[in-house]
């Protein structure tokens, strides 16, 4: 199918209409343009093609993917027609490839093809959370509210998300300013000091020589420590690519020390919210756990959840499924038991997904709190070590000239 951009005078109110559309080839795209109700006035193949910065400048953001979700949901319950409300928000959207999807989606959808198909033609914007909701509305009659439903979640994933994120600069900012003090020692005042011991004829110490020796290694071969430093790195990324690097990198977030309990309490948080939006939605209990392990991003817990499942199909509660596993707090089956009893399984998995969101905050605050005096205590202790390991001799030196 090619894309071919058009403009069309809208029959039914004479208004101009400039979008794009799909087909095999310009006639056909005339032809489906006339079967909708518009008068072509130019049809022209695109040629828009995304550059390499355009995917990073135009890059399609939680924040773009909420206004235009909660805008749809608008449009639909004030009772305009899908199309229309989609067109709509082609004018109103200011990303330039949110407003290419939106405009595929259109030329899907007038082309027979329901919203939950249109969407699916784009994983990369909408994931299968949003698919899952989308269909569940289509089928229910209540698209407006699930839409709304899908707004909050990528509201509430957004702000968690933002507040790890918050959590982790200062260290970032500190590690560089540790990096930025080695260098500078390194590369400015470690030959000064070789420079004094050469002229005093002096043998340099030990440590001091260790350091200087590190030092003209990396002044001399700089460019060896950068290659060993970029291969090392693109190998490790391509190994986190792989099942096997993935699930090494699951397991650390689950296990390390200090940042375990926040992992922990994220994945839950995610795992419980995901399933009270589709259960609430309408979606089964086996297309909710199916959905939601892959929604908390963890193959470790993923594989938990989906064992649950295969409990589940057999005809085991839910609660007792996810009780025997590893990774997941008592709390959690504990809640999901009451919710059993009392049929409201969604609700009760919302007011854990609460809990652990309250929780994930107090860790990150915690967290953020136990960090700054150990990565001060780490600055001072490599500082401090550098600056002993030159002054040091220094001073011993000048004891000696004296004597």
């Amino acid at each position: 199918m090619r894309k071919f951009d058009y403009e069309a005078k809208d029959t039914t109110n004479g208004k101009i209409v400039k979008a794009t559309v799909q087909a095999e080839s310009e006639g056909e795209a005339a032809k489906l343009l006339v079967g909708q109700g518009f008068s072509p006035i130019t049809i022209k193949e695109s040629q828009l093609q995304e550059g390499f910065f355009s995917r990073f400048t135009n890059r399609i953001t939680t924040k773009d993917k909420v206004v235009f979700t909660r805008q749809l949901s608008t449009l639909i319950a004030a009772g305009l027609p899908l199309s229309q409300s989609l067109r709509t928000l082609v004018d109103q959207t200011q990303n330039r490839r949110l407003k290419g999807v939106i405009q595929e989606i259109i030329a899907s959808v007038e082309g027979g093809k329901s919203l939950h198909d249109s969407f699916a033609k784009h994983p990369e914007v909408f994931d299968k959370l949003f698919l899952a909701l989308v269909s569940a509305g289509e089928a229910s009659g209540t698209l407006d509210e699930a839409l709304q439903r899908i707004a909050a979640q990528q509201e509430k994933d957004a702000v968690i998300t933002s507040r790890i994120r918050g959590a982790m600069t200062y260290p970032v900012i500190v590690l560089v300013v540790i990096l930025g003090v080695l260098a500078f020692m390194l590369f400015t005042v470690v030959p000064q000091v070789e420079k004094l011991y050469i002229d005093l004829r002096q043998e340099l110490p030990f440590i001091t020589e260790v350091i200087v020796s590190t030092s003209r290694f990396l002044t001399q071969f700089w460019w060896i420590v950068l290659i060993v430093f970029a291969v090392g790195g693109y190998l490790l990324v391509q190994y986190l690519r792989t099942e096997s690097g993935q699930r090494f990198l699951d397991n650390l977030k689950l296990n390390f020390p200090l940042f375990n309990g926040l992992f922990r309490r994220l994945y839950m948080a995610r795992f419980n919210r995901t399933g009270q939006t589709l259960l609430n939605t309408g979606v089964s209990m086996l297309d909710m756990l199916a959905i939601s392990s892959e929604a908390v991003n963890n193959e470790v817990i993923a594989d938990e959840i989906r064992r649950a499942a295969e409990k589940v199909k057999g005809g085991k509660d839910l609660s007792g499924a996810l009780s025997v596993e590893e990774h997941v707090p008592e709390l959690v089956p504990q809640m999901i038991r009451i919710g059993e009893k009392s049929g409201r399984v969604d609700e009760m998995m919302g007011k854990t997904a609460t809990i652990y969101e309250n929780e994930l905050d107090e860790e990150i605050r915690a967290l953020s709190t136990a960090i700054e005096p150990i990565l001060m205590v780490v600055l001072a202790i490599i500082a401090g070590g550098m600056v002993a390991a030159i002054l040091l001799p220094i001073y011993s030196l000048v004891s000696t000239i004296q004597v």
